[in-house]
């Protein structure tokens, strides 16, 4: 039987470790914070799936958040930090992990459109989601957005693996007119191209905290107008 409690600490550790950036993958702090917590082996059972460790940096954001109440940059900040742990198919990504490729395809687009932060959050953010469940990532990159990005932005990040697809010529001709009919459907292919683009071993790119206080100021200034 399932120790819960020891899996809930578990989770609440590895969330503390991730936050405090003293380990950037889900699974290794998850394994570090297990060590600490109880001595020799563990069953698989008492451990925590990523969701749940998720769950708690989410936790940990609306009670103790880093730069404000509910501040939706922090929030980005914590997701981001993990995807340095994850490693991409190298014939489809040279480039390495997903932090790397984000970061990447985050600078294309700000370079291409300095004053979109709903698309330039969705260049930097599409792909949250593999740290938490390879299995779906688009859609657990959704959810762990949800209620912090627009509806733009999270069109964009729905749809970007069908704008490779149509780009690829695989897509049915149903789901491309349905894109072709969005107004953010040529947002959509400058998207995907950006992050076919992302792809580039040894190119330069900003750190998070660069990435994040440049859209920051971007959506202040919005604010301002």
């Amino acid at each position: 039987m399932a120790n819960d409690k020891l899996r809930q600490q578990i989770a609440a550790e590895a969330a503390r470790l991730i936050q405090s950036q003293e380990e950037t993958a889900y699974y290794q702090a998850k394994m570090r914070a297990a060590r600490s917590l109880r001595q020799g082996w563990i069953p698989a059972e008492d451990l925590p799936e990523n969701r749940e460790i998720r769950d708690q940096l989410q936790h940990r954001l609306t009670v103790q958040p880093e730069g404000g109440s509910n501040d939706r940059f922090a929030r980005y900040h914590l997701l981001l930090v993990p995807l340095e742990g994850i490693k991409l198919n190298t014939q489809e990504h040279p480039e390495g992990d997903a932090l790397y490729h984000s970061l990447q395809v985050f600078d294309l687009a700000r370079d291409t459109v300095p004053y979109d932060e709903e698309l330039q959050l969705a260049a930097l953010l599409h792909e949250v989601g593999r740290a938490i469940d390879s299995r779906d990532p688009v859609k657990a990159t959704l959810e762990s957005l949800n209620g912090h990005i627009t509806d733009r932005t999270a069109w964009l990040i729905e749809h970007h693996l069908e704008a490779a697809s149509l780009r690829d010529g695989t897509l049915g001709a149903r789901s491309r007119k349905r894109l072709e009919a969005s107004p953010d459907f040529d947002d959509l292919m400058l998207l995907d191209r950006c992050d076919r683009q992302g792809r580039v071993r040894g190119a330069a790119v900003p750190e998070i905290e660069e990435a994040i206080a440049h859209l920051r100021k971007l959506a202040a200034d919005h604010e301002g107008e």
